[in-house]
């Protein structure tokens, strides 16, 4: 039986981790929305860098996931000092070691060969153009929230010293062209900045509950969860990215409307296709034209009808199954999403968001009615191809 409630728990922990604590902070900041807003820049890099190299795109996935995995061990280590550790090879290897000893209980269940790639990692030259892309990401999301940070703290003894180091440590990325794409196109700048305005919405809004989570920190949820789902049933390449970036960028047209919960959008009839329509008037509007035409599309395919199940067969979308993917459809070839497990993904996490809660002491009605909804939907669902989701969900007794 695969056993990954500790697994997704220990996910969930970044929305505990509080960031800048040290600074007057005008809104929270939390280390689930700093890394979903990190990854959301990774895949821009990628797709810029496309141009001129190849990218391994699962290497990318897979070394942002372990990078944050490992952040998740090391919580109360200051970046400026991780930062200087890191440069003396003997102590970071003896971090690293250390860090994977941490990990280890936490990932077993994803299988032997998750667990060597997580070690192999660490060891790999960081300049490779996978880790100079997650860096360039890295440092490019911690500046974003600086930027709120310094005019909070405009007379703060070291925001001068803060501002000068991520100056520096950004100017080590330039030779990418995506990092000079980026600096040259306002464009591509303001879509990061939408991206980022996600960490604004709070989830379930209008309950009392701890800990908070945004849009963006429950994106990052779902799409870490979607690739584990799509991994453990040795999902091509090409399958594995869509689900991934799909659950990452699903509620990115909620920046635009806000998040409407489910109740009110199937509150009357019509609502929800309404909002739909909304949604995808602002996304022609306001953010394709902000992206080249190649992501503007994967985007849309990330937002419009994602929770679709399809497969291209001779160059047509057609509709299908996990299972239909897992016999007939599983490779690069046909391009593969299981929306339908990208959902199952999307509403675990609004179930752990409940079960939370209320574990945390926040037993209202709300939360134990969308708790057993929730559980109760998916003991009757079972499997999602080989993934018995009911039992993953059935984990979470209270």
């Amino acid at each position: 039986m695969l056993i990954l409630k500790d697994f997704l728990l220990k996910i969930f922990d970044a929305a505990y981790m509080q960031r800048w604590n040290d600074k007057l902070r005008p809104i929270q900041f939390i280390e689930l929305d700093k890394q979903a807003h990190k990854f959301m820049i990774a895949y821009l890099l990628g797709k810029l860098e496309e141009k001129t190299t190849s990218i391994d795109w699962t290497g990318l996935i897979e070394g942002f996931f372990f990078e944050f995995l490992q952040r998740l061990i090391m919580t109360d280590i200051k970046p400026t000092i991780l930062d200087k550790i890191k440069k003396d090879h003997g102590k970071a290897k003896e971090l690293n070691d250390w860090s994977t000893l941490q990990i280890k209980p936490i990932i077993e269940p994803l299988g032997t060969d998750f667990c060597n790639r997580y070690n192999a990692y660490f060891n790999l030259d960081d300049n490779t153009t996978i880790k100079r892309i997650i860096g360039a990401a890295h440092i490019y999301a911690s500046k974003w929230e600086f930027n709120i940070i310094e005019k909070a703290n405009p007379d703060g003894y070291d925001i001068h010293y803060i501002g000068k180091w991520f100056d520096s440590r950004m100017e080590n990325y330039y030779d990418l062209e995506s990092v000079k794409l980026i600096a040259l196109y306002k464009s591509y700048r303001d879509f990061i900045d939408l991206c980022g305005q996600l960490r604004y919405q709070t989830r379930w809004a209008n309950l009392l509950r701890f800990p908070k989570t945004s849009v963006l920190g429950h994106s990052l949820f779902v799409s870490l969860t979607s690739y584990i789902f799509t991994m453990l049933q040795n999902g091509s390449t090409k399958r594995c990215y869509n689900n991934t970036f799909t659950g990452l960028f699903h509620d990115l047209p909620e920046v635009l409307t806000r998040d409407i919960i489910t109740p009110v959008k199937n509150s009357i009839a019509g609502l929800s296709d309404i909002i739909r329509e909304c949604e995808s008037e602002q996304m022609n509007e306001i953010v394709y034209p902000l992206l080249p035409d190649n992501i503007k599309e994967e985007i849309k395919r990330f937002t419009e009808s994602e929770f679709s199940d399809y497969a291209v067969v001779n160059g047509v979308f057609i509709d299908t199954t996990s299972t239909e993917i897992n016999e007939k459809y599983n490779a690069d070839f046909y391009d593969p999403r299981d929306g339908k497990l990208i959902k199952s993904a999307d509403e675990l996490s609004a179930y752990i968001e409940a079960y939370t809660a209320i574990k945390n002491g926040s037993i209202t009605k709300e939360f134990k009615d969308a708790y057993l909804k929730l559980k109760n939907k998916y003991d009757e669902i079972g499997y999602i191809g080989t993934i018995d989701i009911g039992q993953i969900f059935k984990s979470f007794e209270l």
